[in-house]
């Protein structure tokens, strides 16, 4: 393999690769990203057995094709220190050196037959495909990846669930004390199917998203998944278990419903949490007729907070109690510009859905389980 590429180019390509690549593995070729040069196409792969990047970099020029596994972080980390100019890649196959080559001098590492590299799973017969903007998959993942749990003997709640029917597609999310579902009308796939994705693809592909414009083409079989978009693949393992019944705990007939502004209560809330119990970080809402205060206390320390906010509200007086961050988390990363918190009592959850029009084909609604509030 004899090539030259620029270094910026070549750099920009493998850091997404890097992500991939775990800090601790106990397979020591998966600490290399693998090199196949075919034509003027390098494509670069990094995996950690689980969740694996494929992608495609424009060589300048290309003497030599061929395939090697070159040291990831060894490669990544002397890169980082060059301005942008070409660099010469060669293997030289007598010592299994990479010679790396600049105008004002050279290195060499060492790099490992491709065949010693694990192949990308096969999806099997009865794979699903679907096609994803990836605008509205970005939005989707944005919108959900924070509610993730991080459960050891619940796995199926550490990823974001992709169920698809022939109506809709929806992303979940759910930690069990807070639950988003993203839905989107205008993506539906032939058939009801579903899968879990694990938290790192999911961020992984949330920040590919960011440099993409185009269709993502969604492929998955009982096993794995298959995201192909521009010139980039990323293949994850999905979480083997069944997902909730999620739609059976969304309320349906909260009959006590406040409108109020999404970032005056968000920061509302920042100012009264600094006040908060650190274990329970309990805050209290108390609604009445077009008002709502909220307060915090920790009497450990003496101290208190509370602040009024005017807000649409004309059902029953209510005194409610939150967890503090999770509320925060989730006004954070709603789009709306007034919310709607839809209540029954103080013993269930509260939905928190958009009070304004939108866009017809997105909804994104949020649960809220209530703490005890302390007397």
């Amino acid at each position: 393999m004899n090539f030259t590429i620029s270094s910026t180019e070549l750099l920009r390509g493998l850091l997404s690769g890097l992500r991939v690549i775990s800090n601790k593995t106990t397979t020591p070729i998966l600490d290399n990203f693998l090199f196949v040069l075919k034509g003027n196409s390098l494509e670069v792969t990094a995996s950690d057995s689980e969740t694996t990047l494929r992608t495609v970099i424009t060589v300048d020029e290309v003497v030599e094709e061929g395939s090697a596994a070159v040291p990831a972080r060894i490669l990544t980390d002397s890169l980082k220190e060059f301005p942008e100019m070409p660099i010469e890649f060669k293997t030289l196959e007598d010592n299994n050196t990479l010679q790396i080559s600049w105008s004002t001098g050279a290195q060499k590492i060492p790099f490992f037959p491709a065949e010693y590299y694990p192949e990308l799973p096969v999806m099997d017969d009865m794979a699903v495909t679907v096609k994803i903007s990836a605008e509205s998959l970005a939005s989707g993942l944005g919108y959900t990846l924070y509610a993730t749990a991080d459960e050891v003997l619940r796995p199926v709640m550490n990823g974001v669930l992709f169920d698809l029917t022939p109506e809709s597609t929806s992303l979940v999310a759910s930690d069990s004390h807070k639950l988003v579902c993203y839905t989107r009308t205008d993506i539906r796939s032939e058939q009801k199917s579903s899968f879990i994705l694990p938290k790192k693809p999911a961020a992984i592909l949330r920040g590919l998203l960011a440099k993409s414009d185009s269709d993502v083409t969604v492929t998955f079989d009982g096993k794995n998944a298959h995201f192909y978009m521009d010139d980039c693949l990323l293949v994850g393992r999905l979480v083997d278990g069944t997902y909730p019944a999620y739609r059976t705990v969304i309320p349906k007939n909260n009959q006590n419903k406040m409108i109020i502004s999404r970032s005056s209560l968000l920061n509302a809330a920042k100012r009264v949490s600094v006040c908060s119990n650190q274990a329970t970080s309990s805050m209290k809402f108390s609604l009445s007729f077009n008002s709502l205060v909220i307060s915090a206390q920790d009497t450990g320390f003496s101290i208190s907070a509370h602040e009024t906010l005017p807000c649409q509200y004309d059902g029953e007086p209510m005194e409610i109690g939150f967890k503090s961050t999770f509320l925060i988390e989730i006004l954070s990363n709603l789009p709306y510009e007034e919310v709607c918190f839809e209540l029954a009592d103080p013993a269930r959850a509260a939905l928190i859905v958009a009070a304004e029009d939108h866009n017809p084909d997105e909804d994104i609604c949020s649960l809220l389980m209530p703490i005890r509030i302390p007397n």
